[in-house]
């Protein structure tokens, strides 16, 4: 049970405000006001680049929770814009991979946000490190909100980003809200799924899934107990010998100057113990087959965790991309050898495999390879 929730707690494992407009009853950014501390310093694990214009906005979504984001809007630019709402990963802050993304694609002309969920980084909602498989999904589509009203956007070309964890909330943000003209995943991971059944199903029985809900449910009693949440802890530190490369390779990313911030959870002692909960329960892509706006999932060749993708793409099209061996992955702890890199399209619905990557090679520019070229490609064929 202990591995169990480790595995979970892994993955990836300008002061503005917006407050209602008392003439037309949504939020822009005239009038602005917060209750979130946000830093006045650039803190991100990235430069900020001298083709963008930077703010901190915040709004709300449909439960009250106030969140906080970044907002990055391409210089000497006019006119109505296409926009992107960027988060994740799982465990993540907008400092990080989201924060990336959100500048390279306002470099290229977009207005973007990358923001942070509900009870995480910047964002409120308490108490703090728990997720939800309905609020986080709430989240971008309250992004989606913020942005069809600001006077430099234009509401009809608005995309979205979900890096990870957050990838597969974004293809449910999809789903159910066709406000979102366009959608990228990229490196995702079904956290409902991982949840259900863990890695590579190796827990997928009546009787394991009760195990977890016996021990959520005594975490509970205690939590209340003791007036106070236990958390599960970040990405392991120090890294033991044996530790599965993936884990090297989160480690590699949220522990050292590379990725680590002081806000992310999985940079120190990650979620709730019992912070997933509900994803035992609650499968995110049951609908993903009636998303009608076109989708491009990302991932890497060697990725851990790229069956997500394959299995996302076969919830969309009813058709099969290579789908990775249960038994090899198991046994010898990495993606099989008969994978295969490249493009699945079928529709506008596609998946695209970058060889040789891995899961966190595409949280940064470390490796070079997030393929920021066909991300705007994407959006600029179907934001007009």
């Amino acid at each position: 049970m202990k591995k169990t929730i480790l595995a979970v707690a892994l993955l990836g494992i300008t002061f503005a405000a917006c407050t209602n407009n008392k003439t037309n009853n949504h939020q822009n950014d005239k009038e602005m006001n917060t209750t979130l501390n946000l830093t006045q310093d650039w803190d991100k694990t990235f430069p900020l680049s001298n083709k963008v214009d930077h703010k901190k906005v915040t709004f709300r979504n449909r439960y009250g929770i106030e969140l906080a984001a970044d907002m990055y809007t391409p210089k000497d630019m006019e006119g109505k814009l296409s926009a992107i709402a960027v988060t994740g990963p799982f465990g993540a802050v907008k400092e990080q991979s989201s924060g990336l993304y959100a500048q390279h694609m306002a470099e290229r002309g977009f207005l973007t946000i990358a923001f942070d969920p509900s009870f995480t980084g910047e964002s409120g909602g308490e108490p703090r490190r728990m997720a939800s498989p309905d609020i986080n999904t709430e989240d971008f589509l309250a992004a989606v909100d913020f942005l069809s009203v600001q006077d430099n956007v234009d509401p009809e070309r608005i995309g979205i980003i979900g890096i990870c964890g957050f990838g597969g909330m974004a293809v449910n943000a999809a789903a159910l809200d066709p406000r979102i003209k366009a959608t990228v995943a990229s490196t995702m991971y079904d956290m409902t799924k991982v949840n259900r059944e863990g890695y590579f199903m190796s827990q997928d029985s009546k009787q394991q899934r009760m195990e977890i809900r016996k021990a959520m449910a005594a975490q509970r009693t205690e939590d209340f107990r003791n007036g106070t949440n236990k958390r599960a802890g970040g990405v392991i530190d120090p890294l033991p010998e044996d530790a599965p490369w993936f884990v090297k390779d989160y480690h590699a990313y949220y522990k050292t100057k590379r990725g680590y911030h002081q806000r992310s959870g999985n940079s120190n002692d990650g979620w709730n113990v019992i912070g997933c909960q509900s994803f035992l329960n609650q499968p995110i892509l049951d609908y993903a087959n009636e998303i009608e706006n076109p989708v491009l999932l990302i991932h890497g060749e060697k990725a851990h965790s790229r069956y997500f993708s394959e299995y996302a793409f076969e919830k969309m099209t009813g058709k099969k991309a290579f789908i990775s061996s249960v038994a090899q992955c198991a046994t010898a702890n990495e993606i099989p050898t008969g994978s295969v890199a490249g493009t699945y399209k079928e529709g506008n619905k596609e998946l695209l495999i970058i060889p040789g990557a891995s899961h966190v090679d595409l949280y940064d520019d470390a490796a070079g390879v997030i393929p920021y070229d066909k991300m705007e490609t994407f959006f600029r064929e179907n934001l007009k």
